[in-house]
Parts: C-alpha cells; structure tokens; sequence
C-alpha cells in the first residue's frame, strides 16, 4: 500500500498547488514522492526539509533540487518567472527573523509572486520603520515576521491600509515562551483585521496572501 496519495487537483481549488512538508517524513519517503511526482507535475516545493535530510538524498534526487538551508525550502524544477510588481511587503522584526521571512519569500516565489523585503525595522528602534512607511504603503499586503512581544504586528496594522498578516515566532526567551508570547499578542491585538497564522509559519503566511491576491485577479 501506498504510503502517501498527490494532490493533483488542489491548484484548480485553490490557485495554488501541493507542497511536500518534509518534516516527519524520513527522507526515503520524500525520495519516493519526488520520483513519483513527474508523472503529475514537473514542479515541487518542498517545505521543513533539514539540513541534515536534504543530505541523505541520492545525488540524482538532490541535483534536481534547488535548496536553500536558510529557510529549509527546497524546490524542484525550474523556476517560475515572478510577477513585474511586488505586491507584498514582507518585514521582519529583526534579523533572527530572516529564516522564516525567508520561507515566505521562497513560497511566494515559488508560486510567481514578487515580494519586497524590508528587514529588522521593529519597535525597538522606529525610526526604521517610519523611513521605510511609504515604500512598504505601496503593496496590497504586508506580512509581518515577529518574535518575543510582536509589537510591530499591532503597529502595522495601524498604519496601513492594506492587508496585514502577522507571523509569530518563536524568537526570544523566557517570557516569549517558543513564540506562545508572540502569537497571544498578535491575535489580541488591538488593529483590528490582522490575519494571523501559527507560530514559524512562513508557509501557510505566503498562502494567505496568495489567496487575497488571487481574489483581486
């Protein structure tokens, strides 16, 4: 019996297709996804794929793989030519942010979507921000990528019009508990319709935004 069924029709329901989350999977598992896959699909994201799993592939399954350690993304295939605007601003926090702003980045690539970076501009020095307030103004979405109190969550989501999405991490210690601390404050905040998605998940960020713009196509 087959250990795992493709989702072939999930980009006709969503506008966007099936990713590989690579996490919990032994990398024999992957392996056998990946070799099945070109029957269906000739492109592949894969998402929480380790360094140290990436390394057990077989040198003919890794050469096909465009992996980025960073943001533990991995895709398979030849790129897709991205979109001539950004219509995401994607913000961090700060820098130890980056690896999962990175995971958005990669996905909204993967997908064709241009984003624009704008990082490590959080409270603890707003003048970063307000420097950077009109380029980031002229995107549909902003994504915001925060750890320890996400306070620049609530911050964007006072200053512009466009969608925000809050991603929480789980940057900090003691009191930011794995992000817990990040994720409570994003989803009590007081802007109100900030979208907020779980704890590191860079991913599920870049599908939300896909679906709003998907709407406005």
């Amino acid at each position: 019996m087959s250990e795992f069924t493709l989702d072939l029709d999930r980009e006709a329901r969503l506008g966007f297709d099936e990713a590989i989350y690579c996490a919990g999977k032994t990398a024999t598992q992957i392996e056998a996804i990946l070799n099945q896959a070109p029957q269906h699909r000739d492109r592949f994201l894969l998402t929480r794929l380790s360094p140290d799993k990436f390394n057990l592939f077989s040198p003919a399954i890794a050469a096909r793989i465009d992996y980025d350690a960073l943001s533990q993304t991995g895709i398979l295939g030849a790129p897709k030519s991205l979109a001539p605007v950004s219509r995401v601003a994607l913000i961090t926090a700060g820098t130890s942010d980056i690896p999962i702003s990175r995971e958005v980045m990669r996905t909204l690539n993967y997908y064709g979507i241009a984003a624009t970076e704008f990082n490590d501009i959080g409270v603890a020095g707003l003048w970063r921000l307000t420097e950077k307030l009109d380029a980031i103004r002229g995107h549909a979405v902003t994504i915001v990528v925060a750890g320890m109190d996400a306070a620049l969550v609530s911050v964007m989501g006072g200053l512009t019009r466009g969608v925000v999405i809050a991603v929480p991490t789980s940057v900090g210690y003691g009191a930011a508990r794995a992000g817990e601390t990040a994720l409570h404050a994003s989803l009590a905040s007081c802007a109100p319709g900030v979208v907020v998605v779980n704890i590191d998940n860079g991913f599920g960020a870049a599908c939300a935004a896909l679906r709003i713009l998907n709407i406005e196509r």
